[in-house]
């Protein structure tokens, strides 16, 4: 008889726990919209993925995005013409599991770092070897698979925190966009 007052008694306290924290969690999940969860996390560089198929082709892409904070970016917090791991902290890693072409150069699938060289006028995109790595301290240009020009757009609107996305073109062909500030690269990847 005591099992069951005591399975009893602990079942109306867990019941009062669980109602008591129910209007909590959803009142603070219906009262932070997306836009003001972003507000609140503009204080630091966070880690994201971005995740995208073309075709049968997966792309996965990891990278840690800082935020401009009001802060002059080209040409200040990025210095012009000094190679740039395209985030904060580590190297923004791209994965593929199939080869593709990008610039007229074929790509084999696998792992690979993107770093940038942001000028005034033109950019270097590069795809190197080594993807784990802390910022350029490990950088060897021997261990490029690729690198070439690219002229960035101006974009209206700005882009708070580095973005990394993936365009959708057809089956075959899509657009690597990275973005931030008001600046935008996009480079095309075609199977």
């Amino acid at each position: 008889m005591r099992l069951i007052i005591y399975l009893v008694s602990f079942a109306a306290l867990l019941s009062a726990c669980q109602s008591k924290k129910e209007p909590a969690e959803n009142h603070a999940h219906h009262s932070v919209s997306p836009g003001t969860a972003e507000v609140d996390t503009v204080k630091k560089s966070l880690p994201k993925e971005t995740h995208a198929m073309i075709g049968d082709a997966h792309i996965t892409i990891k990278y840690t995005a800082p935020v401009t904070k009001g802060r002059v970016i080209w040409g200040g917090l990025v210095p012009y013409n000094e190679l740039w791991v395209t985030g904060a902290h580590r190297a923004t890693s791209f994965e593929i599991n199939k080869a593709f072409n990008i610039n007229g150069q074929s790509v084999p699938a696998g792992k690979y770092a993107i770093f940038t060289i942001p000028g005034e006028e033109t950019w270097t995109f590069i795809l190197n070897k080594n993807w784990d790595q802390h910022l350029a301290d490990d950088y060897n240009a021997g261990e490029d698979v690729l690198r070439f020009m690219v002229t960035p757009e101006r974009l209206e609107e700005n882009q708070e925190r580095l973005l990394y996305a993936i365009e959708n073109v057809s089956d075959t062909e899509g657009n690597l966009q990275i973005s931030w500030e008001k600046i935008r690269i996009n480079i095309p990847l075609k199977f």
